[in-house]
Parts: structure tokens; sequence; C-alpha cells
């Protein structure tokens, strides 16, 4: 795809997600072919969400983690979306319900990295992306169904505008995770105190730090190596809830504490 099939793309993302517009997709010629597209069109729509105010990239969601997810998606691989800064809260994160047009959280285990996973390190596994990790801590991750129906887009579109992501709330950092087994602690989700679902650490691709090696090796492929400092979330062990305007929103991961998140 030509440099400006990929920058006509991103602005036709960028202004349905601005002005909150439902998608139908993108027209004939400017649907990525492959991953390498997609993720082209993920990167320049990035560079013009910014300019607009959204803030700067600070890390990444993987999506279709777990069998729950990709059974509620019908997506059987990971799909990864960006972070932008205004879009991040810590611990307790207020929302405005009319700012989305079908809100949605999931439930998930986050990490921030402390050292750089450089390309020339690939291939990462578990035990090599583990050593770059600085802290584990529980996420919600905002989610948006902004799409006409997005079980009529290819899977690359919707990788290209980042895979529903929204907005996250990020619990309180554990620096201490060598000591829990992250396959078996358990995360559950509560929306307005009753309990809607629950999952183990090990629903994501067998480990948790597997999904991140999946990001570590898919960013050496594609030019984006991740950096100190990125945060990623690594998949919901929830399947998506649907919010109503003013329910709340609570989390709990074992051994890595909790968030919460309102909708007002």
């Amino acid at each position: 795809m030509e440099p400006q099939a990929i920058d006509e793309a991103a602005r036709l993302l960028a202004t349905a997600r601005l002005g909150r517009e439902r998608f139908a997709g993108l027209p004939d010629g400017l649907r990525p072919k492959d991953e390498a597209e997609a993720y082209a069109i993920q990167n320049a729509l990035h560079a013009r969400l910014s300019a607009a105010g959204r803030g700067p990239l600070v890390g990444y969601k993987i999506g279709c983690t777990t069998p729950v997810m990709q059974r509620f998606l019908g997506i059987d691989n990971p799909c990864a979306g960006g972070l932008l800064e205004r879009g991040v809260r810590r611990r307790d994160g207020s929302f405005r319900h009319a700012d989305f047009l079908r809100v949605g959280v999931e439930c998930e285990i986050a990490v921030a990295l402390a050292r750089d996973l450089p390309a020339a390190g690939a291939p990462y596994d578990r035990h090599k992306v583990g050593a770059a990790v600085g802290a584990c801590m529980a996420a919600i991750e905002v989610v948006d169904d902004r799409y006409e129906n997005y079980r009529a887009l290819d899977p690359l579109t919707l990788v290209a505008d980042d895979f529903f992501h929204a907005g996250c709330v990020l619990g309180g950092p554990v620096e201490a995770w060598r000591g829990l087994d992250l396959p078996s602690v358990v995360g559950r989700m509560t929306i307005n105190g009753a309990e809607v679902g629950s999952g183990r650490g090990g629903d994501v691709l067998g480990h948790p730090l597997a999904a991140l090696a999946w990001l570590a090796n898919l960013g050496a492929a594609h030019g984006r190596p991740l950096r100190a400092g990125t945060l990623v979330l690594l998949g919901s062990v929830v399947e998506t809830r649907w919010l109503a305007q003013g329910d709340r929103v609570e989390i709990a991961i074992e051994g890595l504490g909790g968030a919460s998140a309102r909708f007002a």
C-alpha cells in the first residue's frame, strides 16, 4: 500500500473516532491486505490522534489472547492496539458514558517494562520478556464498539483501528510480582457490586507473559520495538461487559490488587 493510501485510511479512522461516528469500514483500495499494512495504518492513526490532543503513545493492548475472547469475537489469533496517554487513568478512573458509542470493560493483567526489548533480541519467549518487566498490575481496559457492525469488518481493519481500545485504568504497580504464580491468579469483575465474570492468568495464552513475548516479536517484525517505560495490557480474562450510564466497575486480581472505573 502506498504511503498516501495508508495516510488516507488513517484519516478516515481518526475522523470517525474523533467525531464519535459509527464506522462502516474502509473503502476498496484502503483496506489493509496483510498485517504489515494494518500496523502501518495504526501507526499513522496514532500520529493523527496525538496531534488532535489524545497524547503520545505510551503502550499497547493485546486482544484475543484468551479462549473466551477468541470465541466472543470470532478471531483465533492475538491482535495489538495502542494506548494513548490521555486515555490512561490510575486506580479509580472517571469517564463520561456519553464519550463512547458503546462502551465496554475488560479485566486484565498489565505490565510496565523496566528495560528495552530491542528487535535484535528476537525471537522472545516468556522468560526473556519477564526479565524486562518492572511491575505487574491489575487493569481495566475500556473498549468502544464504534462500528456499524464489527462482525462484518475484517480483523485487519479492526487492528488498524486499535482493536476496540478506548482507554484503561491501571491499579497500583506490584514490583514483587515474581513471587506470584501468574497463570494461577484469579481475576474477578463486578459491576455495581454484582460479580459478572472471572478467569485465571493462565487463560492468556497459557501464561500472561507469553502474550508479552508475542507483542515483543510482533514489534521486532514491524519496526516497533518495546522500550523501557512501555505499558502493556495482556488480554482480558473476562468476556467484555457492556455498560449503562452510571455503572461502576471494579476488578480484583489475586496478588495484584484492583482498579475501579465510573461511567457518569
